[in-house]
């Protein structure tokens, strides 16, 4: 960079050393990771008679192919090196920072800049450097005009200024990929049956028998076959475990003896009507067995599970069982350095040839076979793909850069002769796209592969789980892809070859030479037979040679209506299959059932210009990642099976039965499910009887179609002052929870009102003008238009209460005057002889006044006094009771002596005792009697 001028006006140097301009300093694909384009060195061009050996030459040889196909796409981190001294950034990406970044690719996160780095912008698109139509090479677009020798203007891009761009993007990307399920079923809410055996895990092999009754779960040292109508009930079990010397060897070179050393079933493949084929890892030694359907027992044929099995449980795999072959795409050794895709035969077994343009560093997913129909135009050969998503041979870059591809091979490739033996003679790969052009988001890394097969398609289609590189933000996509569209890369497409480029990322390009014939990698068809090709091992070398050095295929297999059909943020899906249904109109949707690495599963449709997540349920409670799904697609009994590391979990493709409501059947927009008028209730098609007359359905949502229903209401009594709670069920997550009183929407966040869980509705202060009717209404938008729904009526009365004694009063009296007379007599008479017997208990024992006692003694004695003769008689008493001196001392008189009653007595004095009652009332008994 000394070359640069004072004042921002570089000076040039003649010759070769001067700059490049785009071709090297590319405008990364670092979209908001950094925001920033980062210059990569300061190398000089070449001067034009070395323009063969140029990277000019080598981009002229794309044809024009623009950038964002080949490397702008991808999340790229900018290139650790030394920072340069002048951190500038050349104006030659279109004037602006955002058209940079929006050239540089996905925007969908929003890192600061890098430290050292600084904001511009890099090339163009490489189809703006393509060659003229008349050298018969594709046109291209209008192309920058490269700047005078003299002049350069150098513009500084702020990093600051790159971050903002950044936000903008990441936020506007995260507002337009964010459908949310519609309803959301926790585990609780759904009744799901569950196997898990105790002691055994990761059950991740899942295989339907051929009449869909059994299903074959492979597990960790174990294979059980369940019912597949109820997957609680476990049909058969069989175990196959590792040997202690085994497990001692793969010990002792540094793998768990718990874990790692143990025997995981990885191929579980039908072989024939009576038996299956099982592989596992068997302690880093693979094995493959057979098991017998009948017993349930293994056989004992133990074989060598090398290139069928992977070593490692945590590799990935992929096989299919073809015809009874077995197409696999494993690791072939202890290390996990060597992938191969092979057939494993008797007779005729291949493999993919050792070297990095057939195979770099692959996570392989998914293997399938497409049988070629009989009367097809080709006649070819049935074809076996394979999907993976491996390190990119293409481009160069100071870290892994991931591309997905599938690859194809033919079912009677026999290899070559001479050169290729026991080799694939049919191998070729190309590139799976699936992004969004429109925002420059792109998807390169892919999880899993579902081939959709149904009488009323012409053709599989596949649909892919995508996932970004630099997964940072959660994103996922799914996209589909017709079989024709990869056919006609493989039969028609141009090839590519490497090219030593130097100082280059490029590092394969296009080949526009001649082909020979027949065409490499081709099945041996109809025109090759003519030819006299009757099968590989007559190919010639010259077309063998080819397709060693050329197994990868320039054109990409682009997805259906070139974008996704559903995209994702803050979820990564892991598997995915795909349902095809008829709704009630003859319309057919393709529903995808697609997991997530939380134990969730989302069930989404794709409309024209939507995606809709129709629900979201919970398998697992322990928000466990889903390993491997599989579908039952029987007439009246699909079912969905999820495996994880505890269990298998069978979930219906449709909860119908729990939409309460015409409006929430129809607002599901499900296409599993309708609204029967006779049962009032909403039903699976595929399992009423129900006349399609009687049945409610539109997948557009409108609500207008569903019969008028009268909605009852709850009545509530409050006092004066309180506080009222109205309740409102609400299941939906795309619907807004509305209250009205009298024609008027409710603001919730007042004094006066305020809301629960931001559905139930609470009132507060009650007063006599709050009485009346209160809605909850469900806004849902629907396809631009705002869809209300009645969801609860309650009618309040507050009522002011003064005295609420009187009222206690009369209900006891309301309640005394209707019992029964008998009781009240009852109790009447207990309490009268109670108290009787109460009082002549205490008569009899003297505890009465005085009064009483004379009528005692009165009784015993059965003699009648006179009456006159009783004051004498108290006068008597009186005296004797009193105290000797009380009166006398008290009137100053002398004390006299007490009366003489003819009875010995103690000597009064004042230490005395004061006779009782009792001794009062002997002594009138025993007083004479006057005449």
């Amino acid at each position: 960079m000394a070359w640069l001028a004072q004042g921002g006006k570089p000076r040039l140097p003649s010759g070769p050393s001067r700059p490049r301009l785009c071709a090297d300093l590319p405008c990364w694909a670092l979209g908001p990771l950094h925001g920033v384009c980062t210059p990569v060195s300061g190398r000089t061009e070449r001067p034009r008679d070395q323009a063969q050996a140029s990277e000019d030459t080598v981009l002229g040889t794309t044809g024009g192919r623009s950038w964002k196909e080949k490397i702008q796409n991808f999340f790229v981190r900018p290139q650790r090196s030394a920072p340069l001294k002048n951190r500038v950034a050349l104006d030659i990406c279109g004037g602006d920072l955002t058209q940079c970044l929006g050239d540089a690719g996905p925007q969908h996160s929003h890192h600061p800049p890098a430290p050292g780095r600084a904001a511009g912008r890099g090339p163009p698109a490489l189809s703006s450097i393509g060659r003229h139509p008349h050298h018969g090479l594709p046109a291209h677009e209008p192309s920058l005009p490269e700047p005078p020798p003299w002049r350069l203007r150098v513009r500084m891009c702020a990093p600051i200024g790159g971050l903002l761009a950044a936000l903008a993007m990441a936020f506007g990307m995260t507002v337009a990929f964010a459908p949310v399920p519609r309803i959301t079923w926790e585990h609780r809410e759904v009744q799901l049956e569950k196997f898990h055996e105790p002691g055994i895990f990761n059950y991740s092999v899942l295989l339907l028998s051929e009449d869909k009754s059994t299903l074959y779960v492979g597990a960790r040292e174990a294979v059980f076959a369940l019912s597949a109508l109820n997957i609680s009930k476990k049909q058969h079990e069989a175990y196959w475990k590792v040997s202690e010397d085994k497990k001692a060897k793969c010990a002792e070179k540094g793998k768990s003896r718990q874990t790692e050393c143990l025997n995981y079933i990885r191929v579980l493949q039908p072989l024939s009507a009576s038996a299956l084929y099982v592989c596992g890892t068997n302690a880093f030694q693979p094995a493959c067995d057979h098991l017998n359907l009948t017993s349930f027992q293994f056989l004992g044929r133990t074989e060598d599970g090398k290139g069928r099995c992977p070593f490692d449980p945590a590799q990935s795999y992929t096989s299919v069982m073809v015809d009874g072959e077995l197409y696999s795409g494993t690791s072939y050794n202890f290390l996990g350095s060597e992938p191969i895709i092979s057939r494993n035969s008797s007779h005729s077994p291949l493999r993919t040839e050792y070297a990095i343009p057939w195979l770099n560093e692959p996570s392989f997913v998914f293997a399938d076979v497409i049988r070629e129909h009989p009367d097809g135009v080709d006649s070819g050969d049935d074809r076996v793909y394979f999907f993976f998503t491996e390190v990119s041979v293409e481009y160069e870059f100071v870290f892994k850069l991931m591309i997905p591809r599938v690859a194809r091979v033919c079912k009677g490739d026999q290899g070559g002769l001479r050169t290729l033996q026991k080799k694939w003679t049919s191998f070729l790969k190309a590139r799976l796209i699936c992004s969004r052009p429109d925002n420059n988001l792109v998807f390169n890394v892919l999880q899993d592969i579902f081939v959709l097969r149904s009488p009323d398609l012409k053709e599989p289609v596949f649909y892919g789980v995508f996932t970004p590189q630099l997964n940072n933000v959660g994103l996922s996509a799914v996209c589909a892809y017709n079989l024709s569209t990869a056919e006609a890369v493989f039969s028609g497409g141009k090839y590519m070859q490497s090219a030593t480029v130097e100082q280059s990322h490029t590092k394969w390009v296009r080949y526009n030479g001649a082909v020979p014939m027949p065409r490499p990698g081709a099945c041996i068809n109809r025109e090759a037979r003519a030819a006299n090709f009757s099968s590989s091992l007559t190919l010639p070398d010259k077309t063998l040679q080819f397709i060693k050095d050329h197994p990868l295929m320039d054109g990409s297999v682009t997805p259906i209506d070139n974008r996704p059909r559903l995209i994702k943020r803050d979820v990564n899906y892991t598997q995915i299959v795909v349902d095809r249904t008829r709704a009630l109109d003859g319309t057919v949707y393709d529903v995808m059932f697609v997991s997530t690495d939380r134990g969730a599963l989302h069930k989404a449709v794709s409309f024209e210009h939507e995606a809709h997540i129709i629900e979201e349920t919970q398998l697992f409670p322990d928000f466990e990642p889903i390993q491997t799904l599989l579908l039952n697609s029987q007439q009246g009994k699909r079912f969905v099976y999820a495996g994880s590391s505890s269990g298998v979990v069978q979930a219906p493709v449709a909860f119908c039965g729990k939409h309460g409501s015409c409006e929430d059947c129809v607002l599901a927009r499900d296409p599993y499910c309708a609204w029967s008028r006779a049962a009032e209730a909403c039903v699976d098609l595929h399992r009423t009887d129900s006349p399609s007359r009687t049945l409610v359905q539109q997948m557009s949502g409108d609500t207008s179609v569903c019969p008028n229903e009268t909605k009852s209401f709850r009545e509530h009594f409050f006092k004066h002052g309180g506080t009222a709670e109205l309740k409102c069920s609400q299941k939906s997550n795309l619907a807004r929870v509305v209250w009205t009183f009298r024609d008027r929407v409710l603001k919730a966040q007042t004094p006066k009102y305020g809301l629960v869980g931001r559905r139930d509705l609470l009132i507060f202060d009650l007063s006599e003008g709050d009485s009346g009717v209160y809605q909850c209404l469900s806004e849902e938008r629907v396809r631009n238009r705002t869809v209300l729904q009645l969801l609860a009526k309650h009618v309040l009365e507050v009522r002011t209460i003064i005295n609420t004694v009187p009222e206690v009063h009369s209900e006891k009296t309301m309640y005394l005057k209707s019992s029964d007379n008998r009781l009240l007599m009852f109790l009447f008479l207990f309490f009268f002889v109670l108290c009787l017997g109460l009082f002549s208990y205490n008569c009899y024992k003297g505890y009465l006044p005085g009064h009483c006692l004379k009528l005692r003694s009165a009784m015993l004695l059965g003699k009648k006094q006179p009456a006159s003769d009783f004051s004498d008689f108290e006068q008597s008493v009186k005296e004797t009771l009193v105290e000797q001196g009380s009166f006398s001392q008290q009137n100053g008189g002398q004390p006299r002596p007490a009366l003489d009653t003819g009875y010995e007595t103690e000597q009064d004095t004042m230490a005395s005792r004061v006779p009782t009652d009792r001794e009062d009332s002997q002594r009138l008994d025993d007083l004479p009697v006057r005449d």
